[in-house]
């Protein structure tokens, strides 16, 4: 096993998406023959490796449904995450949650109890790993006098494999792939996500499907081709989550984004992964007083609020981290404004991962529980953030370098106070962003 990931990590650091690779197809979405069977699947895909094949994640004993955010309904695990059903009834779409049963055991070793990790229960133990998670915290303190507060730190999730946040949820993705005898993972990206997804497939012997927005940069699609992933392209949303939600109906697929439209958000297990945040940033640089998250649809900020939320219920912290939510145009600032939180907010940005039109529950409960809120940042505020963020040898996508900018605006209104310890959430580098390199000033 421990050989097995060895090999996986170090195609990551090898791999050099210039090298000449046979581009897939792009493909209408819509199956020549019923795909119940995965030779029905269209060839081009990576042998799956039989090692992959053997393993097999242990499903938390403690796991015992998934729960509504909203009214606590409990439904069983499934691979189909279509929300809460008593409250579409009632006209709320509500995602649901990972729900488990009481510890009764203490059979944590030392380093996880060290780090609060035994406090955080996860749907798999073990799990599938590539060797994500436990990334640095980097102190800013030239960054922090700057702006006028106490601390600083930016948790830098390009150190995860593929090189962003989403190797955490993936992780969790496809463990449960694993567990229910998936062989596709289906999801709806144009970023991030998809290059974490076809590398976490790849390394899993899982099949993986994109559905993507014309104009994919070639920095991603270069490296869902090397890794044997089918990209499809859609102009808009609607498109994108139509095909996601057709391949979710047919036995062996597994969609690990959202779907559904008013959105819910990326799979609930899935969304799990990002808990582990939490006690990672407590054993690294204490509890701080506030965080500060990109934004897209919540599932970061949520599984950041589910984690620090089991600390509290725990006993591990005395209170929970005010939650800001990021966003390059109003969406949840406009819902907080009053405006419904299943309406569409469209709107134009080079913050490429937290691009979208739409506002989940996952989000608003995140900055509501917390005491937080929503930040709109432009795409100048973002780039001069960036500048800053450069200029101290730090590398940071588009709408991280945002969070900076974030911090500037809350210092200004008084939402954060000069003694306040921060932390911003370093999503990714700039190397595969399509914004990058900033215009000359």
């Amino acid at each position: 096993m421990r050989n097995f990931i060895s090999e996986c990590i170090r195609f990551r650091h090898n791999f050099q998406p210039a090298l000449p690779v046979t581009p897939s197809p792009v493909l209408d979405f819509k199956f020549a023959a019923l795909p119940a069977d995965p030779s029905a699947h269209p060839t081009g895909s990576p042998t799956p490796s039989a090692l992959a094949r053997t393993l097999k994640p242990v499903r938390n004993p403690r796991l015992r449904g998934l729960q509504c955010l909203r009214c606590d309904a409990l439904y069983p695990v499934t691979l189909t995450h279509d929300g809460c059903p008593a409250c579409k009834r009632a006209g709320f779409h509500v995602a649901l949650r990972a729900s488990y049963l009481p510890d009764l055991a203490d059979e944590a070793d030392a380093a996880d109890m060290a780090e609060g990790h035994d406090a955080i229960p996860m749907p798999y133990a073990p799990g599938f790993t590539l060797g994500e998670g436990r990334t640095p915290m980097l102190e800013m303190m030239e960054l922090a006098r700057h702006f006028g507060v106490a601390r600083l730190g930016l948790k830098d999730e390009s150190s995860n494999p593929t090189g962003s946040h989403k190797d955490r949820m993936r992780a969790v993705g496809v463990a449960q792939a694993l567990d229910f005898g998936a062989h596709t993972l289906v999801l709806a990206s144009s970023g991030n996500a998809a290059v974490s997804a076809a590398h976490y497939a790849w390394a899993a012997g899982l099949r993986c499907e994109v559905a993507t927005y014309e104009g994919m940069p070639a920095t991603y699609t270069r490296q869902l081709d090397a890794l044997g992933a089918r990209r499809y392209v859609f102009a808009d949303n609607a498109g994108r989550w139509a095909f996601v939600r057709e391949r979710s109906q047919y036995p062996g697929y597994f969609a690990l984004t959202n779907y559904r439209l008013p959105a819910l958000g990326s799979a609930p297990l899935a969304i799990e992964g990002y808990k582990t945040i939490a006690p990672e940033c407590v054993a690294d640089a204490g509890l701080p007083d506030h965080i500060v998250i990109p934004t897209a649809r919540g599932d970061l900020a949520w599984g950041i609020y589910a984690g620090f939320r089991d600390l509290l219920a725990a006993g591990r912290i005395p209170r929970l981290p005010r939650l800001w939510l990021v966003e390059p145009f109003p969406r949840l600032a406009r819902v907080f404004a009053g405006g419904a939180i299943n309406g569409s907010y469209p709107g134009h940005t080079a913050q490429f991962s937290t691009a979208g039109a739409t506002v989940t529950y996952l989000q608003w409960q995140a900055a509501t529980a917390t005491g937080g809120g929503a930040v709109v940042v432009s795409d100048d505020e973002a780039r001069a953030a960036r500048r800053l963020l450069t200029a101290a040898g730090v590398s940071a996508e588009l709408c991280a370098a945002g969070g900076l900018a974030a911090l500037r605006q809350l210092r200004e209104s008084g939402a954060i106070a000069a003694d306040a310890h921060v932390v911003v959430m370093l999503t990714a580098n700039a190397s595969s962003d399509p914004s990058w390199p900033d215009p000359a000033v």
